[in-house]
């Protein structure tokens, strides 16, 4: 069937209205006697987030629900309910999302998060490793999960890597990392750009 571009762009819209209800995500933590709600933003950048909590068997804030700004890859603390004992929770949440922000929104302590990249990053770092801190160091600070082994405390790894370079390297030798973006291997990445930069090739 022949589909119009009206429809083309209704259904743009409905998935990108899909896409927006999905940038953040409420992630629920148990601690004794209550349950906290966060929101979790692993976007690069800022929402001004409102949580509305309804059900029974719990007691909560009778304050009005205020949008919250959740900066950039972090997780911002909602709200929290306390549970009423000897009964389980039955609530349900209602959750808007607005990339419109706003200064009246409330500003709370953000921790920061790590997100998976766009591809996996595996670190491999040699005995002779002279530079390895220069990347290491900011991906511990940075937004990325990554994997990083010490070849010369795990042998093992360091064989499977000399196979799949073809022993075309001296792995003892090398004074830089090794690093696998997604499955291709790099053996010239010596800075966190270097990396971020081959992190965003297509």
């Amino acid at each position: 069937m022949k589909r119009s571009p009206y429809f083309l762009i209704c259904l743009f819209v409905l998935f990108k209205a899909y896409a927006q209800e999905q940038q953040i995500k409420i992630v629920v933590e148990e601690i004794p006697n209550r349950l906290a709600f966060y929101a979790v933003n692993e976007n690069d950048q800022a929402f001004d987030v409102k949580l509305t909590i309804s059900g029974t068997n719990f007691r909560q804030s009778r304050a009005t629900p205020r949008f919250t700004r959740v900066p950039a890859i972090s997780k911002v603390h909602m709200k929290t309910i306390i549970l009423m004992r000897g009964k389980k929770p039955n609530y349900t949440y209602d959750l808007e999302v607005n990339d419109s922000l706003s200064k009246r929104a409330l500003r709370k302590s953000a921790e920061k998060i790590k997100i998976k990249p766009k591809k996996q990053i595996v670190v491999y770092v040699p005995k002779s490793c002279l530079n390895c801190d220069s990347l290491i160091n900011p991906l511990n600070e940075g937004p990325y999960k990554f994997t990083f082994y010490e070849l010369g405390e795990q042998p093992e790894i360091a064989e499977q890597l000399n196979r799949s370079l073809a022993n075309s390297i001296v792995l003892d030798s090398l004074e830089t990392p090794i690093v696998n973006l997604g499955g291709r291997l790099y053996t010239k990445i010596e800075t966190y750009d270097e990396l971020i930069e081959a992190l965003e090739e297509e």
